[in-house]
């Protein structure tokens, strides 16, 4: 697939969400490849986050659709058939993207082919990859990419053999579809630029239980046995009670 044959789209989930977007808009803006569209899944939001929205539409090129929905990933699903791109990049309202991203995303795709495009990003101050390779069990889909949103492209094709983001884990989805890609022999490609911000105090962020024992309930049903599982759980909320 040749490089300015990808279609690139990012898709973004919104919901009064006027406080953050400035940031996320300019960081598309500055994109040194403009050649991408966005298209944001917004959840019927009250307060000023669609004008913010159709002003970008000025200068982006930018798809809205904005209803209610039943959380995050019922929004992305959405987002995913509206868009058009070969692949596509999640990135939250209250995320950013550094200058070169499109850029960088869309040369690894077209080099590789590859289903799955993962780039570091920078969480906390901190820059992270992916973490231990084969340790699945302990890591989940972070064994085989940095992040879900910002740090990794998604081949679209794939919604069409794995089904789209399960309503079932509203938290964890991601991490359900990404691990069955993997095992059903999807491709990786890890790359070493730096995508962008990642903000950690989205869904996950706030319900940091609820993240861990949705976790805990994906890798469980991906085989990885229970007690071996309830026994992560435990040192990681006793860490957790530590830090705090």
């Amino acid at each position: 697939m040749e490089e300015h044959k990808i279609k690139f789209s990012i898709i973004t989930a919104t919901y009064n969400a006027a406080a953050v977007l400035p940031r996320l808009i300019k960081s598309l803006r500055v994109q040194t490849d403009q050649d991408f569209e966005w298209v944001i899944a917004d959840g019927g939001s009250t307060d000023e986050t669609l004008t913010l929205l159709e002003d970008a539409g000025k200068t982006l090129n930018v798809r809205i659709d904005s209803q209610p929905d039943f959380g995050i990933y019922d929004a992305l699903n959405r987002g995913i058939r509206l868009a058009s791109g070969d692949y596509y990049l999640v990135v939250g309202a209250d995320d950013e993207l550094f200058s070169a991203a499109v850029a960088e995303y869309k040369l690894a795709c077209s080099d590789s082919g590859a289903d799955f495009i993962t780039a570091k990003i920078e969480a906390e101050g901190k820059i992270q990859g992916v973490r231990e390779r084969r340790w699945e069990w302990l890591y989940g889909q972070f064994a085989y990419v940095s992040a879900h949103a910002v740090g990794l492209a998604i081949r679209r094709g794939l919604h069409e053999k794995y089904g789209f983001y399960s309503r079932k884990f509203p938290i964890a989805a991601d991490q359900l579809f990404v691990l069955q890609v993997v095992r059903g022999g999807g491709k990786v490609r890890e790359t070493d630029f730096v995508a962008g911000r990642f903000c950690p105090y989205g869904a996950s962020g706030e319900d940091y239980l609820g993240s861990l024992l949705e976790g805990m309930r994906v890798r469980c049903l991906l085989g990885h046995g229970l007690w071996l599982q309830m026994l992560i759980l435990a040192v990681r909320l006793a860490r957790a009670s530590i830090r705090i």
